[in-house]
């Protein structure tokens, strides 16, 4: 069974940073994509960053500039570096990885770690 566990969420200041970490696990083919999501109160979720097997990367606007997301294959992992985090960052992240074989797409979700902004 697929288990999708991030880490390194927590409370920070604004100007301040913080790396997150998703490791996915009980496969035994590399995710094709893996993704980082959030949800703040009152708003839907929304794509943070993403980036595929080859490398390729998307950011929203908002945090473009600011967070870098990398992955590493041998491990599984994928990371969200977040700097000069602002008060609405504040959010649940949840990491996404997505799994394609021929026509099926399967995508498996972690719980979510909770970043919290202060001012």
């Amino acid at each position: 069974q697929v288990q999708v566990v991030e880490s390194g969420g927590g409370l920070v200041q604004a100007g301040g940073s913080l790396r997150l970490s998703c490791v996915a696990s009980g496969s035994i083919f590399r995710f094709n994509a893996m993704g980082w999501y959030r949800q703040a109160p009152g708003k839907q979720r929304e794509l943070v960053a993403a980036i595929t097997s080859g490398g390729s990367t998307n950011y929203a606007d908002s945090v473009k500039g600011r967070f870098t997301i990398s992955r590493d294959n041998a491990k599984n992992t994928v990371y969200l570096q977040m700097n000069s985090l602002k008060f609405e960052d504040t959010a649940v992240y949840y990491c996404k990885c997505a799994l394609d074989q021929g026509v099926r797409h399967t995508e498996y979700w972690g719980r979510g770690t909770l970043v919290t902004v202060s001012s």
